[in-house]
């Protein structure tokens, strides 16, 4: 097999775990939102600590320790995952599926936003008509919901500014993780073991749900890892792509297994969505084909 093709394996394998994970998240059960968060931290350390000892990749540690710049950067990208998994399982545990599925679908026009905000990039006519339906179809939302749809965009708001202090910080995916969620692991004991002192824990409470609990880590780190192995073999072309099939499961998960309401006005404004998206995606499709034609014609010179 190519390295492609196992790159694009990679990719989809990473993103069908991320499109069915609403299933999992609703086996933890009767935990509630924030100890399961704490368990996802916790357990996420010990099987990264273990991956890098098996791949003998500590050393770059020290490395990172010896930079203050970069262990703030860490610390911010900590507090944004936290919050991005914080209201991924409160909108899995409350019903809400379908929301965060749509927090997935106008994550790459935020992404585009933040980009404008922060980097100061520009945008041409495609991308802001691409950001205007996305916007258009938030209000949609908002008419259909009677609130703004907070967990969709806190979820896309989050891991849009995660991925961008993520691209900073320029860490590898593992030792990243490892680090990130080492940071949030002594409140995350600490938040277990009040629990545990007051007799609110559900650990320990029953062999099935106990061993769920601690499989969490290794839920969280191996789609994570197997998108690395992806990014470091497709173009972003391909992972532009690829990105889709997780909301797409999860709806499927809310609509056709939890049997989440979808109400004509609901079911418009995801159709807004997706037009956005269809915009967008075959504008960074045309912008990638041209950038690679200019490439093409550029002279070669001579060693």
């Amino acid at each position: 097999m190519s390295e492609l093709k196992r790159g694009y394996l990679f990719g989809i394998v990473a993103y069908c775990l991320w499109g069915f994970f609403p299933l999992y998240i609703r086996m933890l059960r009767p935990a509630g939102a924030v100890e399961i968060l704490a368990h996802r931290v916790v357990w996420s350390v010990a099987f990264v600590a273990l991956v890098l000892t098996v791949v003998r990749r500590w050393p770059f540690l020290r490395e990172v320790a010896r930079r203050p710049g970069k262990l703030a950067g860490i610390s911010l990208a900590s507090a944004l995952i936290a919050i991005n998994w914080g209201m991924y399982i409160f909108g899995v545990n409350t019903e809400r599926v379908v929301e965060t599925a749509l927090g997935y679908f106008i994550g790459p026009l935020v992404m585009v936003l933040l980009g404008v905000v922060v980097l100061r990039e520009r945008l041409n006519a495609a991308q802001w008509t691409a950001v205007g339906i996305g916007t258009a179809a938030v209000a949609v939302l908002t008419i259909d919901y009677g609130r703004l749809p907070y967990i969709a965009l806190t979820l896309a708001g989050s891991f849009g500014a995660y991925s961008l202090v993520k691209k900073r910080l320029a860490l590898p995916a593992a030792e990243g993780l490892f680090v990130e969620s080492a940071v949030l692991g002594m409140p995350a004991l600490a938040y277990l073991a009040w629990l545990t002192v007051h007799g609110d824990s559900t650990f320990g409470h029953g062999g099935g749900h106990t061993a769920l609990l601690v499989l969490a880590g290794a839920a969280t780190a191996t789609p994570l890892l197997l998108f690395a192995g992806a990014a470091n073999r497709i173009p972003m072309t391909g992972i532009g792509i690829l990105q889709y099939i997780a909301p797409i499961l999860q709806l499927g998960c809310g609509v056709l297994i939890f049997h989440e309401p979808m109400p004509p006005a609901r079911l418009a404004g995801f159709a807004l969505v997706w037009l956005a998206l269809i915009v967008f995606t075959v504008d960074g499709l045309r912008t990638s084909r041209r950038r690679a034609a200019e490439r093409d014609r550029e002279p070669v010179l001579a060693a």
